[in-house]
């Protein structure tokens, strides 16, 4: 619900446009359906809290209403996060990961569902030659003391998932070190969510944000992640199936 997200900005801000896309993706197969009103791509400009409430609690409300599917709500917030819950969201997928203030309380006097992500800096400054003396080890540090924090604050392990931080705030060669290392991040002991779908360093290898967003979520469930965060639903489903099939020499469906 953004004029200026690096992919889909501006696609779809009418209420309308919001609730018919939301639809098709549950129709091609989707899980979870992620709802955003502040774009979090490399140089983006904050929002504020009411603007941010403006643009998604319309499409919050009336989703709920219609479908019983999942809502995941991409804010980093605590006011936002407060009120999508109160209208039935399930889910917190904060690319600051509760680390602004009143996220965790909010977070823990819920029942909702929290996604951490690692990000170096913050959209504004995260790209600005990002640089890690050891970028698995530093990612995997940060994203267990937010878990300790959060079971902490009383947000049980199993209302918890972690994401790598794919193009927030790591080098094109870094973004593929860490997909190519899942495994590494399996001792936090947590689903892992993989958000790689039309990003620039598949396009610098490719080309093709279709074709490379496939391939990247191919590879990233064949290391271990649980979660894709994808635009291509329809498509993701059918090469889920594909290499599904083929891994066990049987047509299954996903």
């Amino acid at each position: 619900m953004t004029p200026d997200s690096f992919s889909d900005g501006g696609e779809f801000l009418s209420l309308a446009a919001a609730l018919e896309h939301a639809n098709y993706l549950q129709e091609c197969g989707a899980d979870i359906i992620d709802i955003g009103g502040e774009s979090t791509r490399p140089g983006a400009k904050p929002i504020s809290s009411s603007e941010e409430l403006q643009r998604v609690m319309p499409v919050i409300e009336r989703l709920r209403y219609a479908s019983d599917v999942p809502i995941s709500v991409d804010t980093s917030k605590a006011v936002v996060m407060e009120k999508a819950i109160e209208c039935g969201a399930t889910l917190i997928n904060d690319v600051y990961s509760l680390r602004k203030p009143g996220t965790l309380d909010v977070v823990a006097g819920s029942d909702a569902y929290v996604c951490l992500m690692h990000m170096k800096g913050s959209p504004q400054n995260m790209q600005d030659r990002p640089n890690y003396k050891d970028l698995l080890l530093e990612v995997r540090a940060f994203l267990s003391d937010r878990v300790v924090d959060c079971e902490k604050k009383g947000i049980s392990a199993d209302r918890l998932i972690v994401d790598i931080g794919f193009g927030f705030g790591k080098t094109p060669s870094g973004n593929l070190q860490l997909i190519n290392n899942l495994d590494f991040f399996k001792e936090i002991g947590l689903p892992i969510m993989v958000g790689a779908s039309r990003k620039s360093t598949l396009k610098k290898i490719c080309g093709d944000q279709l074709g490379g967003s496939l391939a990247a979520a191919l590879f990233a469930v064949k290391n271990g992640a649980k979660i894709l965060r994808v635009h291509d639903v329809k498509e993701t489903v059918a090469a889920l199936k594909v290499w599904k099939s083929i891994s066990e020499e049987r047509l299954v469906d996903w």
